[in-house]
């Protein structure tokens, strides 16, 4: 037994050492990928934002990832509290920003110090925000004014049907428009109807609120192309002639018109280009 346990083949252990990763197998061009299409993604993503967006929210967004700490930049170089000044306006303004009181108003309603950006660094877009915030608060007047809110005018509700109005990048726009049953013009004419009149004397009170200058256009719809002589271009340009007149005789001065134009049917304001809805009228009271 012991012979044979002698002769008995040895045992052998074989390790074999297992390596991932090569070739195609691998997974490390599945990271590479990733940070690729994210970067693609991120890409694209700024192209859109570049498309969609106004120069002031762009700002807005930029500001947004490189955000500044506001802090004074002017030293009063004293050795006290405050810079050895006193925070009493009528003693001396603190600092270089504004400051009241009832002794010494201004018209800032508070003190006010720098705040790390000057008027200058402001630029355009404080002026732009300044002339939107104008526009809002002018169409608000004159919405109080054409809807007869202000006591001045009674306006009635089929005429106010007549009127809408927006703010643009160009100012504020007060558009009249034809309904079905109701029109501003006697036909094709520029002989305007008791109703345009109605709707200008507003408009004038309304323009009188701010010293903005004044833009007239004149809209029409398209007409059957069996006609002979299409009038819609000499008949939009005289309607907005015929407002003009209408407003310089109800006190809006002369100097105030800007220009006056007529769009014919190239505009229309609904899809159905022969609709009554596109004879209209635009008076625009144009930012500074």
């Amino acid at each position: 037994m012991s012979g044979s346990g002698e002769n008995a083949a040895p045992v052998i252990i074989k390790r074999k050492k297992v390596t991932g990763g090569g070739g195609h197998h691998g997974g490390a061009w599945k990271v590479a990928y990733a940070d690729f299409v994210t970067a693609m993604m991120a890409f694209f993503l700024l192209m859109w934002l570049l498309n969609a967006t106004t120069e002031k929210q762009r700002k807005g967004i930029a500001d947004y990832f490189s955000p500044t700490v506001p802090i004074s930049r002017v030293s009063g170089g004293g050795d006290g509290d405050f810079g050895g000044e006193s925070v009493f306006s009528e003693v001396v303004l603190p600092q270089n920003g504004t400051g009241a009181t009832h002794m010494r108003p201004t018209e800032a309603q508070q003190a006010r110090g720098e705040m790390g950006v000057s008027d200058e660094e402001s630029g355009p877009d404080a002026q732009d925000a300044d002339q939107q915030d104008q526009m809002v608060q002018a169409q608000k007047d004159v919405e109080a004014i054409l809807a007869g809110h202000s006591g001045e005018n009674s306006v009635s509700k089929e005429t106010r049907r007549h009127i809408v109005t927006r703010v643009t990048d160009e100012g504020l726009i007060i558009e009249v428009f034809d309904r079905k049953n109701a029109h501003l013009f006697i036909g094709s004419s520029d002989q305007e109807t008791k109703l345009l009149q109605d709707i200008v004397t507003l408009i004038a009170a309304a323009a009188q609120l701010v010293e903005n200058d004044i833009a007239i256009e004149g809209h029409m719809r398209s007409v059957p192309i069996v006609q002979k002589n299409n009038p819609v271009w000499d008949v939009s340009i005289s309607r907005a002639d015929r407002v003009r007149q209408m407003l310089e005789l109800d006190g809006v001065s002369i100097d105030r018109i800007r220009r006056v134009t007529g769009h014919a049917d190239r505009e229309p304001a609904v899809s159905n280009k022969m609709s009554f809805r596109n004879n209209r009228l635009e008076v625009i009271l144009l930012r500074d």
